[in-house]
């Protein structure tokens, strides 16, 4: 053995930081991704609108029969209540985010809802589709 005794090193780490700040500024930034995510989403849904809008005029005036007028009716409805439905979504995602962040600059936890906005945008959306395929095959 060498004459030079190994002892272990002891590492000790002092935090300046409190733990219960770190964790609310891990919680904001969670909360801030999340409404980020709502915006890609809402966007999305309002572009795919206002996509289908332009594609179905686009149609009507290449071919301007009655059936691509009938469809860009629809598609007018359609792609309209698109946009309402992000911009509405847009709005609840940020009332709930403001509100979040609200409760935890109080030093309070934030609230697991019973009923989450992704559920009800999801149930609206496909509502949303089985209306306008209910329209697409009745007339």
């Amino acid at each position: 053995m060498s004459d030079v005794e190994s002892k272990p090193i002891e590492l000790r780490v002092h935090q300046t930081v409190d733990p219960v700040s770190l964790a609310s500024f891990r919680t904001s930034l969670a909360l801030d991704r999340t409404m980020l995510a709502w915006i890609r989403t809402t966007l999305s849904i309002a572009g795919f609108g206002f996509g289908m809008v332009g594609f179905f005029r686009a149609l009507k005036q290449q071919s301007p029969s009655a059936e691509s007028i009938r469809l860009h009716t629809g598609a007018i409805r359609f792609g309209t209540t698109l946009v309402v439905l992000g911009i509405v979504s847009t709005v609840l995602a940020a009332l709930s985010h403001w509100r979040s962040l609200r409760r935890l600059q109080r030093g309070e936890s934030p609230v697991l809802t019973h009923w989450p906005m992704s559920i009800t945008l999801a149930l609206m959306l496909s509502v949303l589709g089985l209306v306008g395929i209910w329209f697409m095959f009745e007339q």
